[in-house]
């Protein structure tokens, strides 16, 4: 390609599909794409946006940037959230080149593509929830592919040396007795090539059937954590919708319970994010009032960062 032309207005699908096209004239299994907009996907309809989607998905991963603030923050998700990438946003566009950098540094970074979390469950058992907690929450349970019998394999994307990354898995099975033991799911981390899956990893998951109270209802440290961390996600998201929609009343009450579940994690980065939106009136009960004014972009800010986490306290 000698050269690029301006033409047109904001067609996300079509450049994903030019993406995907571009990249089929390539052998190389580490693929990525590096999303950029500064206005809303105006110029196809939506169902054009999801049938490029799901032609995209399992061919190559896109990190998405919205510059400046004319742009939709659930769009860019979407796309991010199919194509197992990040979304973020660049309010000032004299940030872009050391944003860019950063993204092509972590993708140049990657040695293993199109890895897989394998879950075998025996029969009678049910995988409820397949979820991503950190570095991000993600929600994978919606994206099994059977991988054989009782197994079902679920996308990571590409990873790099020395990567490190949370999931939470939920697995329901049938009562047993007191006393008694199982194999209530076998999880593996599996890498695929054209070559053959290759094993990377692999854990054992167990059942044990107790009369004990006190052990029967002690949450696990790390499953309260990212609960906690899967619930702030959700109370920003919908905390701004409903303040964008005029409910002053359940956006108080969302940016609210965020801001109290913030400071229980020690997740400092949402904090300040919250801050920018909702002046504190008490931190521990989760106390606030709306800003009478927010700026765009710190909304939207603390809108695409809302998924980040911080893992378990030592």
């Amino acid at each position: 390609m000698t050269g690029l032309r301006a033409n047109g207005g904001t067609a996300i699908g079509q450049w994903l599909g030019l993406a995907r096209q571009i990249f089929a004239g390539y052998p190389a299994q580490l693929r990525h794409a590096i999303l950029l907009t500064d206005g809303k996907n105006q110029h196809e309809t939506p169902a054009q946006l999801a049938a490029a989607l799901s032609q995209c998905e399992g061919v190559f991963s896109c990190d998405c940037r919205g510059v400046g603030t004319d742009w939709e923050v659930s769009e860019l998700r979407t796309v991010s959230t199919a194509l197992l990438g990040t979304v973020d946003i660049v309010p000032d566009p004299a940030g872009l080149a050391a944003d860019f950098a950063a993204m092509m540094e972590k993708a140049m970074g990657k040695q293993v593509a199109d890895v897989a979390l394998r879950v075998w469950t025996p029969q009678h058992a049910t995988v409820r929830f397949v979820k991503q907690v950190a570095p991000a929450v993600e929600d994978l349970t919606g994206r099994r592919t059977p991988s054989g019998p009782q197994a079902g394999d679920y996308p990571t994307g590409a990873w790099g040396p020395g990567e490190s990354r949370d999931y939470h898995i939920g697995v329901e099975v049938n009562p047993a007795g007191v006393g008694q033991e199982m194999l209530a799911a076998r999880i593996s981390l599996v890498a695929s090539s054209p070559s053959g899956t290759e094993v990377l990893a692999q854990g054992l998951v167990r059942a044990i059937w107790t009369d004990d109270e006190a052990l029967s209802t002690k949450i696990n440290q790390r499953v309260a954590h990212y609960t906690g961390q899967a619930e702030l996600a959700a109370a920003i998201q919908e905390g701004l919708e409903a303040r964008k929609q005029g409910d002053e009343e359940t956006a108080t009450a969302k940016l609210g319970r965020a801001v109290a579940l913030a400071h229980q994690s020690g997740n400092e980065d949402t904090a300040k994010l919250l801050a920018k939106v909702v002046d504190v009136v008490d931190v521990e009960s989760g106390t606030v009032r709306l800003k009478k004014k927010v700026e765009d972009a710190d909304e939207m800010a603390l809108d695409t960062r809302s998924t980040k986490t911080v893992r378990v306290k030592k």
